[in-house]
């Protein structure tokens, strides 16, 4: 990359109910984007927020240059905001992150500097985690381990949705209409020059987390499922595996009866038995069941989102990238004050 060019870069900042971050959020931003060479812009995505996050950024960004607001008109999830804000970035590079400022501004200073180096994706790897409890840390560890294990692509450890991508890969990564995307999987897909850096991920400032348990656990189904088959083979495999071991079963039932002129007691555990393997049919039915939804969302192609309200800082009217005609995306008509 040229020393002498200047280039554009947005930050893509999903928001759902951070009315409280808001302030501290846009006060730190200004403070990077003072500090930077470059042109950095700001992209907000409100996830169907229900609280006053979207007038708090709309009055607090009025008049400053370089802030764009999609409000989506319910909440459609993590993921589809920030598939929503690489869609409308028209910048040289762009940098995904959280509002809760758990994801540091210098480091992303740091991923830009990167990036100039020649690489098309820079992600953060995280060595620390503040103030997260330790069962959380440690089933993120084995997830991060056992998603690269099944799936089907080399997808770096330990790395959120924090990083930086270049042009070329945001051009490619609008080409996927996937309803449930996983946006750390999709990119790690995607191919292209990657890297990453470490650093210590400081805790939540202000407000509550947004992804409880339950939350976490449909995230990583769904990136388990969006990338690897194997846990359909799997459930083939067990079921060959219970269903020879079945069939000695029964032959050493009829052995140790009609040869051997011993009958077999134990009814009870005969019983528990039963329940175990039953409840192992009912475990991978419902892993199938995950796989048949997934194909079920994707044949009856809604948009993927539906845009209330887009607003600018400058006054200009806002505009989302179209991608595959209007099968993405229900294109709002832009509003500006």
């Amino acid at each position: 990359m040229a020393s002498d060019f200047n280039p554009t870069v947005s930050l893509i900042i999903p928001l759902f109910n951070e009315e409280e971050m808001i302030p501290l959020l846009i006060s730190s931003i200004e403070a990077f984007r003072s500090e930077r060479k470059e042109n950095i812009e700001v992209i907000f995505v409100d996830d169907g927020s229900s609280d006053k996050t979207f007038d708090l950024v709309r009055a607090q960004t009025q008049g400053l240059a370089g802030y764009q607001l999609i409000q989506f008109s319910r909440n459609f999830g993590h993921q589809m905001a920030i598939s929503a804000g690489v869609q409308s970035c028209k910048s040289d590079a762009a940098i995904v992150m959280d509002a809760d400022l758990q994801d540091p501004l210098d480091v992303a200073g740091r991923m830009i500097e990167t990036w100039k180096q020649g690489y098309d994706v820079v992600y953060g790897v995280r060595n620390s985690r503040a103030k997260v409890p330790a069962s959380q840390r440690l089933t993120a560890h084995w997830y991060y381990r056992l998603f690269t294990r099944l799936s089907d692509v080399d997808a770096p450890l330990d790395a959120g949705d924090f990083r930086l991508i270049s042009r070329n890969v945001i051009e490619a990564f609008n080409q996927f209409t996937e309803q449930q995307p996983y946006v750390r999987g999709l990119i790690s897909w995607l191919g292209f020059k990657q890297i990453g850096i470490e650093y210590d991920r400081p805790g939540r400032v202000l407000g509550k987390t947004k992804y409880p348990f339950a939350k976490r656990f449909q995230f990583a189904m769904a990136g388990l499922t969006s990338f690897s088959s194997r846990p359909l083979k799997l459930a083939v495999n067990l079921g060959l595996l219970i269903a020879f071991g079945s069939l000695a079963g029964l032959i050493w039932v009829l052995v140790t009866k009609y040869l051997l002129g011993t009958a077999i007691t134990g009814w009870a555990s005969l019983i528990f038995a039963a329940f175990f393997f039953g409840g192992i049919q009912l475990l991978f039915l419902g892993i199938v069941g995950t796989y048949v939804a997934r194909v079920y969302d994707e044949v009856k192609g809604r948009p993927r989102f539906v845009i209330r309200e887009m607003w600018n800082s400058s006054g200009k009217p806002a505009v989302l990238g179209s991608n595959h005609g209007n099968r993405v995306f229900e294109q709002a008509k832009p509003t500006s004050e």
